[in-house]
């Protein structure tokens, strides 16, 4: 029972993290932050 509640923290952990990261890319391109770093000749898939 314990290795299971480990388990269940963890991927919560996990969860949270992977969230946070998919909040702030949006969050970065609303704001219109590329991925290509601003240098959008060379990128064709920013716009």
């Amino acid at each position: 029972m314990e290795s299971v509640v480990g388990t269940v923290i963890v991927g919560c952990i996990l969860l949270a993290a992977v969230g946070f990261i998919v909040a702030k890319m949006i969050s970065d391109r609303k704001k219109g932050k590329g991925h290509c770093g601003c240098d959008c000749g060379s990128c064709r898939k920013c716009h």
